[in-house]
């Protein structure tokens, strides 16, 4: 028997949202399967692939910043070439390639399915031409069924087949993708543009990658998308994430699914039913307000407003009084005024949330609100974002404070070395990575709980929006 020989080792190093984890995982398993040695730090790497994020302003400099670090590696370390993929190289393409002679590759979305080639040619000395930028909403057929010979991009995820990704950690949550692209044309936004329309992954897709990360130990999963209250409408089924969730709340293994990124607009009261009655769905909302000012949010190509938001939210405790919910706002877009900022001030005074994202409006190359009147002027965007941000922690400490007494079940994710007896998880309100953490003490004389185990507790008090937990 003979077995391909190993072609070197690669690193990829991922910044960005969880959907960037999934494509990073999903590189790995197709380069994995085509011998390469998947190593985690980029110093040890042949080569290091660098999944970039290209979402906002700041996202972008740290994309940067860290294919500059990765450049530098081929000086001091091992690493013998860079690769930019990801959002930023697919968006920017040739000028970033320009701009950053130090990377040896700027590879874009149709570049994955070729990757070993790729890297294989830049550590031969190759370099291969720089993806060119295009307007991803163009390239897919209106068809679902004519969609799997379109294209081998990343932004048409799932084509069947058995499932190509290689876990990049092991951690007992994982995130899963369910689609990708997005058809809603927000102001401020740019994804559409370079991640394309909105395609759902066939539901069969999803059931295979789900049992087969159960099988890699994962506990809980994340189901991702730019909408997932989008998914289904390509394939002629509004209602199919309502169908899909008991079946992966059934898969052995499985004990959570939680959904993010829920649009509010287009939140179904068939999709609130299902999360509620569905054991293991966790009563975890995720969100997309954005504002709360109507006039704003129509200006952002948004619908709702304060009574609107108040009344979904009212919705979800009516069927789960402690479900947790969760948002992020942008102050400082163009046109808005001290009344609007005042009208987001009075929604989350109301709203209970448990966690808030507060971003500063900034441009994007190509976004309609780019050319909007009404631009503020960076320092009083910095205001408004320093002002709503301390009414956030505020209010968000106080939500957790409401907390103290409720019973919670807690998925082990770390022990704290520094605190005897104290481990790190988090409950069913509590999304991986983006909110809170619950500090669970275990009764003296009990061993440690192992990691990926459940626990059940009772909130015995909070810091910030960390919830402390005294274990049962």
């Amino acid at each position: 028997m003979t077995t391909r020989a190993t072609r070197g080792s690669v690193a990829l190093v991922t910044l960005g949202c969880t959907r960037n984890e999934v494509d990073s995982e999903e590189l790995a398993g197709r380069l994995a399967a085509d011998g390469w040695r998947l190593v985690e730090d980029a110093a040890d790497a042949d080569v290091a692939v660098v999944n970039t994020c290209g979402f906002v302003e700041q996202a972008k400099k740290d994309s940067i910043d860290t294919l500059l670090e990765a450049a530098d590696l081929k000086e001091s370390g091992r690493t013998r070439a860079v690769v930019a993929v990801g959002c930023l190289a697919e968006r920017y393409g040739r000028t970033l390639a320009e701009e950053l002679p130090d990377a040896d590759a700027v590879l874009g979305f149709d570049s994955y399915a070729q990757m070993s080639t790729h890297l294989q040619s830049v550590l031969a000395g190759g370099r291969p031409p720089a993806h060119v930028p295009g307007d991803r909403r163009r390239l897919l057929p209106l068809a679902p069924l004519a969609r799997p010979a379109a294209s081998g991009a990343v932004a048409l995820p799932g084509h069947g087949g058995p499932v190509v990704r290689a876990r990049l950690g092991s951690a007992p949550w994982a995130p899963l993708k369910i689609a990708s692209g997005c058809d809603r044309r927000c102001a401020f936004c740019a994804i559409p543009s370079f991640r394309g329309s909105f395609v759902s992954r066939r539901p069969s897709e999803v059931l295979d990658e789900a049992r087969w990360l159960a099988g890699e130990g994962v506990r809980e999963l994340l189901l991702v998308s730019e909408n997932s209250t989008s998914y289904g409408k390509d394939l002629g089924d509004l209602a199919l994430l309502e169908a899909l969730l008991p079946e992966l709340a059934a898969v052995e293994g499985v004990e959570r699914v939680r959904v993010s990124y829920l649009q509010p607009a287009e939140v179904r009261p068939g999709l609130l039913e299902t999360m509620a009655a569905t054991p293991g769905v966790c009563a975890w909302y995720d969100l997309s307000f954005q504002h709360a000012s109507t006039p704003v949010l129509r200006r952002m190509r948004r619908f709702g407003g304060t009574e609107a938001f108040l009344g979904l939210l009212e919705g979800v405790r009516e069927r789960q009084p402690a479900a947790g919910a969760r948002s992020n706002v942008i102050v400082g877009f163009p046109g808005e005024t001290e009344a609007d900022v005042e009208e987001l001030e009075r929604f989350l005074l109301a709203a209970r949330l448990d966690v808030v994202g507060v971003f500063g409006y900034s441009d994007e190359d190509g976004t309609e609100a780019e050319g909007l009147p009404g631009h503020l002027r960076p320092e009083v965007v910095a205001e408004r974002v320093e002002r709503v941000t301390g009414l956030v922690e505020e209010l968000t400490a106080q939500r957790a404070l409401e907390r103290v007494g409720e019973p919670v079940t807690v998925l082990v994710e770390e022990h704290d070395e520094d605190e005897d007896g104290l481990v790190l998880g988090r409950a069913e309100h509590q999304g991986p990575e983006v909110d809170g953490v619950c500090l669970l003490r275990v009764p003296a004389g009990r061993p440690r709980p192992q990691v990926g185990t459940f626990l059940q507790g009772a909130v015995v008090g909070a810091e910030g929006v960390d919830l402390l937990v005294e274990a049962r």
